[in-house]
């Protein structure tokens, strides 16, 4: 069983039912260990526009890492995410940001997610689930990389919650 851990943000439409509907189904596949806050993020790499709301799920699964993205973009067209160009607006993304103790790297995804130390809006939500998790490339705990963090976009813990089916998460 792997310890993984998961970005889900959000721009479009009902932001928080996404990052709901989103953890749900996650959790239907696997077991959802951890789940931060939600986090009120400015659009970073793209046009401003939409705020988006981002947070952090921690998961076990024994798929290996091209398994789960193929069932996690399987997971954001259910939701309704539509096809449009990279850095853009969009419904629901959820991101692979590290399986813990490993790197991995094939055409279709690489982990740790390749720009997880530079964007503050990841950083904060899994550090609060995941503080002193190592980045296995880097050799540094997650609030180390936040410390050191250079992206000083707005990153703000809201009062809204995702809230597991299951209690013990």
């Amino acid at each position: 069983m792997y310890r993984v851990f998961l970005g889900l943000g959000s721009n479009l439409g009902d932001r928080l039912g996404s990052l709901s509907k989103a953890t749900q189904t996650i959790e239907q596949a696997m077991p959802v260990r951890a789940i931060s806050s939600v986090y009120e993020t400015e659009p970073v790499g793209m046009e401003p526009g939409h705020q988006f709301y981002n947070m952090a799920l921690q998961v076990e699964t024994d798929l290996n890492p091209a398994e789960l993205i193929r069932l996690l973009k399987s997971i954001e067209k259910k939701l309704g995410r539509k096809q449009r160009p990279p850095m853009t607006d969009r419904e629901i993304d959820i991101d692979i940001l590290l399986y813990d103790g490993f790197s991995y790297a094939d055409d279709v995804v690489r982990v740790p997610h390749p720009r997880l130390e530079t964007r503050r809006f990841v950083l904060e939500p899994l550090k609060e689930i995941a503080p002193l998790v190592i980045h296995p490339t880097r050799n540094q705990t997650v609030a180390s990389l936040l410390r050191g963090c250079r992206d000083l976009s707005r990153v703000v813990r809201t009062d809204q919650h995702v809230v597991s089916v299951h209690p013990d998460a």
